[in-house]
């Protein structure tokens, strides 16, 4: 019997992993939606790009690598627009640009950050302000850039990209923690100053997430990781990018409309132990 049961769920992962996802369902909410989103042109951002792009909605996305993003958005047919998201006045220009080629935004994902590798015995006054420009400072700023327009609306969705690393207490990324337990903190207080304006606030928390640059990292770091992380997930599933478009079409459509203030977790698992 338990062998019957295995078998039927790892071909049900099968089918899973095998499906168009971002077809799948049609979130009819979410045609003509226009979409911002950060740190969209590789990894986790390219997905969501994608997800977004396939369901009719105007996708408007940010990244400072030019070239994969001119090449993801002549593929699919959105804007790409230039940015460093450490440099605030850039970044407010990005938003400005967006609104008014597209029109004001109706979801923003704040999605572009780094999860480098780094000691607190090594830790300097600059690497911790640069680590914290790339992580956490820019999400605040780019809320900011679109709130005007939400609230005229009456209506919006913000999605904030947190992490599990800092519910895990992993060591050797201590700035990256900080900055993504704030993300939390400030989700919930943000819910509760833009809910009475209509805008939803909440925050899609990744855990191990199979992309090009993860995979690089860890083969140069300690290739063995990727296993303990699948010996500690409950689903004993690799995860990649689409995982996190799955849930993050949830909360940019209107079936979400009565979740705000939340961490949405998507780790197979990996933050329960």
């Amino acid at each position: 019997m338990q062998g019957f049961l295995n078998h039927d769920l790892k071909n049900n992962q099968i089918r899973i992993n095998n499906m168009n996802y971002s077809q799948s369902v049609s979130y009819h909410s979410l045609k003509n939606k226009i979409v911002a989103i950060t740190g969209g042109a590789s990894g986790i951002g390219e997905e969501l790009v994608r997800a977004y792009v396939n369901q009719g909605a105007k996708v408007a996305f940010l990244d400072y690598d030019r070239a994969a993003g001119e090449k993801l958005a002549a593929e699919l047919n959105c804007r790409f627009l230039f940015c460093d998201v450490t440099d605030i006045p850039q970044l407010k220009n990005c938003f400005l640009t967006i609104e008014q080629e597209l029109g004001a935004v109706d979801i923003l994902i704040n999605n572009a950050g780094s999860d480098d590798h780094h000691n607190i015995d090594d830790l300097s006054e600059e690497y911790f302000n640069n680590r914290i420009n790339v992580n956490l400072r820019h999400q605040l700023f780019a809320i900011q850039a679109v709130i005007p327009g939400m609230t005229t609306k009456g209506e919006g969705s913000i999605i904030n990209m947190g992490s599990i690393n800092w519910m895990r207490g992993r060591p050797g990324r201590v700035c990256y923690s900080l900055s993504k337990a704030a993300i939390h903190g400030f989700t919930r207080t943000l819910c509760q100053e833009l809910g009475p304006r209509g805008i939803r606030v909440n925050s899609l928390v990744p855990g191990a997430i199979k992309t090009a640059k993860q995979e690089a990292m860890w083969a140069k770091l300690d290739p063995s990781a990727v296993n303990q992380f699948m010996d500690l997930q409950a689903l004993k599933v690799r995860l990649d990018g689409t995982h996190c478009a799955r849930m993050a079409l949830f909360l940019g459509s209107g079936e979400s409309c009565g979740c705000t203030g939340q961490n949405f977790i998507v780790d197979a698992g990996l933050s329960v132990n």
